[in-house]
């Protein structure tokens, strides 16, 4: 009760007058309540939750200023309106990243993934406001004490280095991202890219999807008709994730943007207790977990053998994972069957009680010990089966390594037949969507054995060992040993010669790679920018996004910078500024704004190719990201006196 008083508090603080009369509360009080409301908020969003903890631990700090101000009482006795309008300008400050914090506490997950580059835009304009109401603060006339004056100075310090600081975004999730969102790219249907996003965005998990619903709805409703397009993307995202967590709907267009509703008619005539949490259908053997929720037996059960150890509903740390039959239940449930004529589904007498049948997992340990067959045919017939039962589904690829599937795979990547090797890398990859198979796969040695095939194998093998690597590179500790085992060069070559599915597999790779500063110089090394120019030329490839992303990452390492920054680059930046996709705007801009803030006769030679107008356009007509990175280009031309 008192937590919720202190928030009623610091919401209202906003609304109160700044007097001190008639009895409205005091400016410096709501100032404090301000500050103590942002420390109880919880549940930052994982793609600005860093910069929210240093942000509220830096607010947190300013305690001691007003606690000082407050005691002193100096501010009550001055009239000047010098005073009134500083103590004003600080709380507008408060209240600014009070609304910004509460923004990434309780927003949308994947809006503020979408958008996390205006999001970080609005930190530093928090980090400016607030620098500067602290600034024209009157220290001396409010008789501040000077250990106080020392750490509000402090604070002022991180404030301004924080708004220098441009930490690289998820560039993993951005590129996920993109890929989801591309009507043209073949991979947005992807399913290990959405398991991806929804571990990253942390949407897995049915309380957090219920949450997301619940404030994909509030954006809705506060954004009206704009951005449609947006708020259509981020509903179809939302949809595939409740697909991937068991949560079968369909989407129904209501106006400009869609809103979903389940698509369960006999389950509305059901009464609430009697339903799934995971699956909203009735439960036939319903089971209590450690936190005394109820589920349906093989519902929690496959939820659990994808090692998770929360409650789906509650999100708490499961204590134990025994499930206990909740017979009381089930007697309620086959009573009201009973009386309303209504028919529980059948269960499937073979499933066993962590919901999976006993036929499949004899089937599994039965390929597992096939994999070391002496005889050719049944060897090739057990990888080819575990590949398709990998594809299928998350539970085949636990049970596969659970069985000891992955160390017999991997030895198998050096057998000499290409037909083998193909299907077995490629079974490899589908079980490295797994998180935990990405470790076991690497562990048993697999990644040297992958470049190989990529090097040597049929055009399929080398796709798909392309492929694998960017699974298995999702881990740092997988980025460095693909970069220490000389696969950089091989996917290089893919990416310069492959077919367009083996052109796009290495590009994905190649940008995972290039996450790590090591494999950057690698990737230089091995003619990676001669082969991302021919992606920008061959316009009907359609990789000009792709060859950019990767070329923003390259023109962070020196070398990088020095092998891009050629005029004819520059030129063609230029042109795709001129002509290209909103998307392909957006790249080239912010590779151009990234080599521009290194060496200023980039900006000069952009301004001699003629970007100036365009520029100037994209400021009025662009995205929302075109317009911020224009407008940056643009203030850095006006520094070095480059405007013409």
């Amino acid at each position: 009760m008192e937590r919720q008083r202190v928030v009623e508090r610091g919401e209202k603080a906003g609304v109160s007058s700044s007097s001190n009369g008639g009895g409205e509360v005091d400016v410096v009080v709501e100032m404090m309540d301000v500050i103590e409301a942002v420390g109880l908020y919880v549940g930052y969003r994982r793609t600005q939750r860093k910069e929210c903890l240093n942000l509220a631990r830096r607010l947190k700090l300013l305690l001691p200023l007003l606690e000082e101000i407050k005691e002193i009482g100096n501010y009550k006795l001055v009239s000047s309106e010098g005073l009134k309008t500083s103590l004003d300008n600080l709380k507008k400050a408060l209240l600014g990243a009070k609304k910004l914090l509460k923004k990434c506490s309780c927003g949308s997950k994947i809006y503020l993934a979408m958008e996390s580059e205006a999001v970080m835009s609005s930190f530093h304009a928090v980090y400016e406001k607030l620098n500067q109401a602290l600034d024209d603060l009157p220290y001396d006339e409010l008789g501040i004490s000077v250990e106080v004056k020392e750490q509000v100075e402090l604070t002022r310090m991180q404030l301004k280095r924080a708004k220098k600081r441009s930490d690289t975004q998820d560039i993993e999730l951005a590129m996920d991202l993109m890929v989801v969102f591309s009507k043209k790219d073949d991979r947005n249907a992807d399913s290990a890219i959405l398991e991806r996003l929804a571990i990253k965005l942390e949407l897995h998990a049915i309380p957090d999807l219920k949450a997301e619903e619940i404030a994909v709805r509030k954006l809705v409703k506060e954004r009206g008709v704009q951005n449609a397009e947006s708020m259509q993307q981020i509903n179809d995202l939302l949809g595939k994730f409740k697909q991937i967590a068991g949560v079968d709907e369909t989407i129904v267009l209501d106006g400009p943007f869609s809103s979903k509703s389940l698509q369960r008619c006999r389950s509305l005539l059901i009464p609430h207790e009697f339903l799934c949490p995971i699956t909203l259908e009735i439960m036939v053997d319903p089971v209590i977990v450690a936190t005394g929720q109820t589920y349906e037996r093989e519902s929690i059960q496959k939820w659990l053998n994808s090692n998770h150890r929360t409650c789906p509903k509650t999100g708490q740390t499961l204590g134990h994972l025994s499930l206990a039959s909740n017979f009381a239940l089930r007697n309620l449930i086959q009573e009201w069957c009973e009386k309303n004529n209504y028919e529980l589904p059948k269960k499937d007498a073979c499933l066993g009680s962590d919901g999976v049948s006993a036929e499949l997992k004899e089937e599994i340990s039965s390929l597992v010990q096939n994999l070391s067959s002496c005889e050719f045919e049944v060897r090739r017939e057990a990888i080819k089966k575990i590949r398709m039962l990998a594809k299928e589904n998350p539970d085949n690829r636990i049970l596969i390594a659970n069985y000891g599937g992955i160390p017999p795979l991997v030895q198998l990547l050096s057998y000499q037949d290409p037909n083998i090797q193909e299907h077995t890398v490629t079974a490899l990859l589908n079980l490295s969507i797994d998180e935990t198979n990405k470790k076991l796969v690497a562990r048993e040695g697999a990644i040297p054995a992958i470049v190989k095939i990529l090097q040597h194998g049929t055009n399929e093998a080398r796709e798909n060992s392309a492929a694998a690597l960017f699974s298995l590179s999702m881990l740092d500790e997988n980025k460095v040993l693909i970069g220490a085992s000389n696969g950089i060069r091989p996917l290089v070559h893919l990416l310069q010669n492959g077919t367009i599915r083996g052109k796009k597999d290495a590009a994905t790779a190649l940008f995972n790679l290039s996450l790590n500063q090591t494999n950057k110089s690698r990737a230089i090394k091995a003619g990676i920018i001669p082969a991302l120019l021919h992606l920008l030329e061959e316009k009907n490839l359609g990789m000009i996004d792709e060859a950019l992303s990767i070329f923003l990452l390259l023109a962070s390492h020196p070398e990088g910078r020095n092998e891009i920054g050629k005029l004819s680059f520059i030129k063609t930046l230029v042109e795709i500024i001129r002509n290209g996709t909103p998307k392909n705007k957006e790249c080239a801009l912010s590779v151009l704004l990234q080599l521009g803030l290194h060496n200023s006769s980039i900006i000069l030679a952009a301004l001699q190719y003629g970007v100036y107008e365009h520029l100037v356009e994209l400021t009025k007509s662009g995205t929302n990201r075109a317009q911020r990175k224009a407008n940056s280009i643009l203030q850095h031309m006006s520094k070095y006196g480059h405007i013409p």
